[in-house]
């Protein structure tokens, strides 16, 4: 049985833990991955005092995490609209990473010959293009997806040394993106601890 868009957004808030502020996190202060950016855009006020703070932030509940994604990161960008097999991918990737997730798509698609614009936005070109790519690929497109991401987070911390930390622990494994990326691809593709060693080792 398919898993349920809400079964996705819950294991989403469990993946993503409780609440911290890290200053090298861009999102600022975020609870179970919900960042404080987007608690201002969307006007949630939860002490009532008029500004929204890290202490709404603190305040923010399971199931209204689960329900600001549901509807503002799954419904609202329409990736109800993709093929099935992708939504939970593309779906946990939007919440990590914005319209970027669906950049991630966008270029996929352009090379499997599919022409959409790559501007972050699921319309009719990228839905229809998205089906014709299913078509083609099924066997291996939710694999490539996620091997994109893999990808995106290691030019992130390729640019960005304080980022690095999210992709390698200080033991030198796999940081929690790379492993949160390869809960989507099979394991066939996953990284060995050799050549994830040679991935960063130009960090130092």
């Amino acid at each position: 049985m398919a898993q349920s868009v809400r079964q996705m957004a819950e294991e989403i808030v469990a993946r993503e833990g409780g609440y911290v502020n890290d200053p090298d996190d861009p999102g600022g202060a975020t609870k179970y991955g919900v960042t404080i950016h987007t608690m201002r855009r969307l006007g949630i006020d939860l002490t009532g005092d008029g500004r929204v703070t890290p202490a709404d932030v603190k305040r923010l509940s399971r199931e209204q995490a689960v329900e600001i994604f549901l509807q503002h990161y799954f419904l609202g960008p329409r990736i109800a609209e993709l093929p099935e097999a992708l939504h939970a991918t593309v779906f946990d990737m939007y919440v990590n990473a914005g319209s970027n997730a669906v950049k991630i798509l966008q270029r996929l698609l352009n090379d499997m010959d599919e022409r959409v614009s790559v501007d972050g936005a699921i319309g009719p070109r990228t839905i229809a293009a998205a089906a014709r790519a299913w078509a083609k690929a099924s066997s291996h497109m939710v694999d490539a997806y996620g091997i994109a991401r893999r990808n995106y987070y290691f030019r992130i911390a390729d640019g960005r040394p304080a980022s690095r930390k999210y992709a390698r622990t200080r033991a030198g494994g796999k940081g929690g993106w790379i492993k949160r990326a390869e809960e989507f691809i099979s394991t066939r593709y996953h990284m060995s601890d050799a050549e994830f060693a040679k991935r960063v080792s130009a960090w130092g």
